[in-house]
């Protein structure tokens, strides 16, 4: 009979349903579930006192609120976010991967670098310029682009901002650096920077803009402009077809870290499958980007403990805190993060979802811990600061050298990604079946006695494959074009 809960770790004082439960049902010896279990949910091992921590993947996710008995169903209803402290001895975990050798068929730049895709990139500095870009864009119809198989096609990318914002401080400082972030990653072949010539943020000062670059009012107007950039982007594409893929090591790659809509499961299927797959990059001498700053809040310890430095694990420490402040003056706190989705799938707390954020990192050292959009220089590991809201902290780890984004998902995701393709995997069976074009690599198997390192494995094998050209599902649909969303705080004027 196949299992019908799974108890994650040792020290759990609850299980999870695989399967919805019913009264009745035995979980262990003295324990009968006494309400109906959803699938995704927790259940009660033993008797929790009111003020007691609920215990899962060996950690607490919160106090329980109320008396729990054995068999209850936890969840809102009778468990509570409360910080609780932890250990967090800087570097006892660090463990570095026995070296291996692994590579892919890359397009290889003139300046070292390696893509995985061959786009045409058509970047805006201001929202202005937007229609431009897109008219230039659309004017590379697929009837068009049949004389150049060899480029995946011709991209604009567009956003709200660049005018009537500071012109210094963190803002316009994350625009810029995710625009020259995204110029330089070598998923581009090519890329034209479109601006409208009277906005602040002025073309000129890009930090290490490399490309073309168009004005609007230089151009002599709209139609100008898009004549002119058509005539630009011509020549990239043309040659950008010249190029062809040849094999590399996967030293030169680097991937973002992703979780969206995440359930029950994820913690204990996909995240850890990702995991694990993230070493086996890093042991072939690639690097991982982890993200999502709220969504690692209260399991930020198992990143210190794995910290190659004081000074790594401090400059998380100061990141955490900025979000706690951020969070609280509009009166919130960051245990407002698990969405209705999520709870709906079984996840009660921010403790809770963080540890199955933290589980996509693997176990290897974390290395470094950067700003939004800045460049990722450092071997293995590294953490960028960003919100949790999936778009804006992919876009962020694609301005920092991301050739691919890997995204796990328990409620499912419709995320997708370019010049860096998104490869979507899903935490269950159901989530698979139900929404099968979404989904690259269904690791419910760890359910049914897969292992995690043999999932983690099979992820690996399709980064490889997706590296070297297979196409993702995310792609198969034409998505990624509209989910290029800069992060922007401080004020518009």
């Amino acid at each position: 009979m196949a299992p019908r809960f799974i108890i994650a770790n040792a020290r759990d004082n609850v299980a999870i349903a695989i399967a919805d439960l019913a009264v009745g049902d035995v979980l262990t010896d003295g324990c009968i579930v006494v309400e109906p279990i959803s699938a995704g949910h927790k259940v009660a091992l033993t008797a929790i006192a009111s003020g007691d921590a609920v215990i899962k993947l060996g950690q607490p996710i919160g106090l329980a609120s109320e008396a729990i008995a054995a068999g209850a169903h936890v969840h809102s209803h009778n468990l509570h976010f409360a910080r609780t402290a932890a250990g967090s001895e800087t570097g006892v975990d660090l463990r570095a991967p026995e070296p291996a050798e692994a590579s892919f068929d890359g397009f290889v730049r003139a300046d070292g670098g390696v893509g995985t895709r061959n786009f045409i990139g058509i970047l805006t500095s201001v929202n202005c310029s937007a229609t431009v870009a897109r008219r230039i864009a659309a004017h590379f119809t697929p009837e068009r682009m049949a004389a150049f198989p060899y480029v995946d096609g011709v991209v604009a990318f567009t956003h709200h901002s660049g005018c009537g914002m500071a012109k210094d401080g963190r803002g316009i400082e994350n625009l810029r650096h995710t625009i020259t972030g995204y110029a330089t990653n070598p998923n581009f072949a090519g890329v034209l920077l479109v601006g409208l010539g009277c906005e602040v943020n002025q073309i000129q000062d890009m930090p290490g803009f490399r490309g073309d670059a168009l004005n609007i009012q230089d151009a002599g107007g709209t139609a100008a402009a898009i004549s002119a950039g058509i005539e630009i982007a011509e020549r990239l594409v043309r040659s950008a077809n010249l190029c062809r893929r040849q094999s590399v090591s996967a030293a030169n790659l680097t991937i973002g870290l992703q979780c969206g809509a995440s359930d029950g499961y994820s913690a204990i299927t996909a995240n850890p499958a990702l995991g694990a797959a993230v070493d086996r990059l890093v042991a072939a001498g690639g690097r991982a980007i982890l993200s999502e700053t709220p969504e690692i809040y209260g399991a930020e310890h198992l990143l210190v403990r794995r910290a190659m430095s004081p000074d790594v694990a401090a400059t998380l420490a100061d990141r955490l805190v900025w979000w706690e402040e951020y969070a609280a003056r509009d009166g919130a706190s960051l245990d407002n993060n698990p969405s209705p989705g999520n709870k709906a799938g079984g996840i009660t707390t921010i403790l809770e979802k963080s540890l199955g954020a933290v589980a996509k990192a693997g176990s290897t050292p974390l290395n470094a811990v950067i700003d939004y959009a800045r460049k990722v220089t450092a071997p293995g590991l590294t953490f960028m600061d960003s919100p949790g809201y999936d778009p804006c902290s992919a876009t962020g780890q694609i301005a920092g050298g991301a050739h691919l984004i890997l995204f796990t998902t328990g409620r499912g995701s419709v995320f997708g990604s370019i010049p860096s393709p998104t490869i979507k995997l899903a935490s269950n069976a159901a989530l698979a079946r139900n929404m099968a074009d979404d989904i690259d690599v269904d690791c419910s198997g760890i359910l049914d006695g897969t292992s995690v390192d043999d999932m983690g494995a099979q992820i690996f094998a399709r980064i490889l494959e997706t590296a070297s050209g297979q196409k993702t599902a995310s792609e198969l649909l034409g998505l990624g074009e509209n989910e290029w969303v800069p992060w922007i705080p401080g004020a518009t004027y």
